[in-house]
């Protein structure tokens, strides 16, 4: 005698499918246009060359305002998810509050224990791609969704 096995609940849930960031087609479509909001973003947060070249994984001098003059070009995935985080927090950040408080944030001193008494903007430039990450989860959550 066999036990039948209990049927997975039924959802409606379906997850967006996976960008395929290996695709080199894609990432030359994406690109350009992910550069010109991080040079955008990087302005409107009033955030320093220096901390904006750590923010994209430690990008040198020469290629950082190369890039910034002419964003025609291809990122490598590491770099494109980086921008792709960023982009997210901005947007969140714009949804969650006004204007000037959406530029300012990722500098304000934040009591949340994810920061560990630094600012936003020092906890991503410390942790990369994870507390870039975490920064995004910790915003989508507060606006209540994903």
């Amino acid at each position: 005698m066999s036990v039948a096995q209990p049927a997975y609940p039924a959802t409606r849930y379906r997850p967006a499918p996976v960008t395929d960031l290996t695709d080199k087609a894609l990432r030359e479509r994406l690109s350009p246009s992910a550069l010109r909001a991080f040079f955008n973003i990087v302005e409107r947060w009033s955030i320093r060359d220096e901390d904006a070249r750590v923010l994209l994984g430690g990008l040198s001098n020469g290629p950082y305002y190369s890039w910034r003059k002419d964003p025609e070009r291809t990122l490598d995935t590491d770099m494109l998810t980086r921008v792709s985080y960023l982009i997210g927090i901005f947007k969140a950040l714009n949804v969650l509050y006004g204007e000037k408080l959406a530029d300012e944030w990722v500098r304000l001193p934040n009591q949340n224990p994810i920061f560990a008494d630094r600012t936003p903007l020092a906890y991503m430039m410390a942790g990369g791609v994870p507390a870039l990450q975490t920064v995004r989860r910790l915003l989508d959550a507060r606006r209540g969704g994903l």
